[in-house]
């Protein structure tokens, strides 16, 4: 039996942003940032010391969240965000940084459409904000 292929949505703000390419290069400064700035101190001692591996998890999973290819939901099944941060103190303070992070990676970035790129940054930010406590 083949298997279904489904099809592309180039409508999708993954797709519309520029694909794998500009997801991990946000990813990538989202995490080089967090290393380097003490202003992400508190969210970068929740991660291991190597951030390799997860800068390629978060881009494969953001690009599925927005629309893309769904690697990372297919790869982990039963996994899903809440639970994944569910052993973490996540503070009010935590959760702020990375949604600081994140917005300021994806400006430095810049993506275009700028308006959604914008708008992409302040969902992630709301759902991070969400999760302190």
């Amino acid at each position: 039996m083949d298997a279904v292929v489904e099809p592309i949505n180039t409508d999708a703000p993954f797709y519309r942003l520029g694909g794998h390419k500009v997801f991990q290069a946000i990813c990538d400064r989202f995490y080089d940032l967090m290393d380097a700035d003490p202003a992400y101190a508190d969210v970068r001692a929740m991660h291991a010391p190597d951030l390799s591996r997860i800068k390629v998890a978060l881009a494969q999973f953001l690009a599925g969240w927005a629309g893309g290819p769904r690697d990372w939901s297919e790869q982990n099944p039963d996994r899903c965000m809440m639970g994944i941060h569910l052993p973490y103190l996540i503070t009010n303070e935590v959760a702020s940084q990375w949604a600081d992070c994140m917005q300021r990676a994806i400006a430095d970035v810049a993506p275009e459409p700028a308006e959604l790129a914008l708008a992409m940054g302040e969902v992630l930010a709301h759902m991070a904000r969400s999760m302190g406590h």
